[in-house]
């Protein structure tokens, strides 16, 4: 006997359980695409990048425009990410209980140091930045919310994929690594030893690896294991003394305590 229309529906839904929807997965795609390459972008860019339909890639563009995640320059024929990404991304941090638990230790941080201070989260072979502080130095560096960096070029990258096991960080990251700045780790199997001193002494540092002129330094809230969360302090090469150095070291590890404490309960 012939499947009823329910029976039929029921085992399309159960042969594509588990498979994902291709128009969702573009949409995604697409927007991470808006995402990692600010400013506006023709059609013809698009499509080479992504390599989907044209006529497919225009539809989807136009009802993403529509619905306010996508949007237009004057002309009509060059698409950019839109506000409402900004409401959902903002909507994450303000919702995020790490986020809000840390607030006081950002704080208090920065105070202490007079530096630009970090949290950021590991997501893949990258770090998400969460929160800032800013320098109360005029020469101050500044990385935006929602900015993302190799992991393996950073102190807050570095201090997570120490939480790792050398396996998992093998698995996770290629052999060559992309140098971001002439200082960069390029070796895997560099990292990974650094990575060892990075466990024995509870602090990682970022070497002019990811901006050239600023070390950073950095601690993972071990709230979990791995750990995902990690704070950070940047200070300028030129104004980096041992015992300024001392100092922030110090400071970050009574912060990662402090936030390790507040983040027990998550």
């Amino acid at each position: 006997m012939p499947p009823t229309d329910g029976e039929g529906a029921a085992g399309r839904r159960g042969a594509d359980a588990g498979s994902p929807v291709k128009s969702a997965v573009r949409t995604v795609e697409l927007l991470e695409f808006f995402a990692g390459r600010p400013g506006m972008h023709s059609l013809a860019a698009v499509q080479g990048a992504l390599k989907y339909p044209k006529s497919s890639l225009y539809m989807l563009l136009r009802t993403l425009v529509e619905l306010g995640w996508v949007e237009t320059d004057a002309t009509g024929t060059r698409y950019g990410i839109g506000v409402r990404a900004l409401l959902v991304g903002t909507s994450y941090v303000d919702g995020d209980e790490v986020v809000a638990a840390a607030r006081p230790t950002l704080d208090r941080l920065a105070d202490d140091t007079t530096e630009t201070v970090h949290l950021a989260r590991l997501d893949g072979t990258n770090v998400v930045y969460l929160a800032t502080r800013r320098s109360q130095h005029y020469l101050r560096p500044f990385t935006r919310v929602g900015r993302r960096l190799p992991a393996h070029s950073t102190s807050l990258g570095k201090a997570l994929l120490a939480t790792h096991t050398d396996e998992q960080i093998r698995r996770l990251l290629p052999e060559t690594l992309h140098a971001v700045t002439e200082h960069t780790l390029t070796d895997r199997q560099r990292l990974i030893e650094e990575l060892h001193t990075v466990r024995e002494r509870g602090y990682a540092v970022d070497r002019e690896e990811n901006t050239v002129g600023l070390r950073c330094f950095g601690v993972a809230i071990p709230y979990r294991t791995p750990a995902r969360d990690a704070i950070s302090c940047s200070v300028p090469v030129a104004r980096l003394t041992p015992v300024r150095e001392q100092m922030i070291k110090d400071a970050l590890l009574d912060a990662r305590d402090r936030l390790t404490l507040a983040t027990r309960r998550l």
